[in-house]
């Protein structure tokens, strides 16, 4: 499983997407939108927006919150198969 994370430190579904891959020992690579050079072009150009967090699994780019609701722990807990 090939896991990356955008994420910037200013944000707080950020955090909780961090929190959430920790707590259930799910390795991944963080990608700081705001030190990495063109990681926010990148996040743009797949999603049409600077919209973080973002998981990028296996090549496939899923937004793991909505906006007004936060970090979406049961759609992840389904996903990555963990309770």
């Amino acid at each position: 499983m090939d896991l990356k994370l955008y994420s910037a430190d200013w944000c707080r579904d950020c955090r909780e997407a961090k929190r959430f891959l920790n707590t259930h020992s799910i390795p991944f690579i963080e990608i700081n939108i705001e030190t990495t050079p063109g990681a926010a072009d990148e996040v743009i150009a797949h999603t049409g927006k600077r919209a973080i967090p973002q998981l990028v699994l296996d090549g496939k780019w899923i937004q793991p919150y909505k906006p007004g609701q936060g970090f979406l722990h049961a759609e992840m807990s389904e996903l990555f198969g963990v309770a």
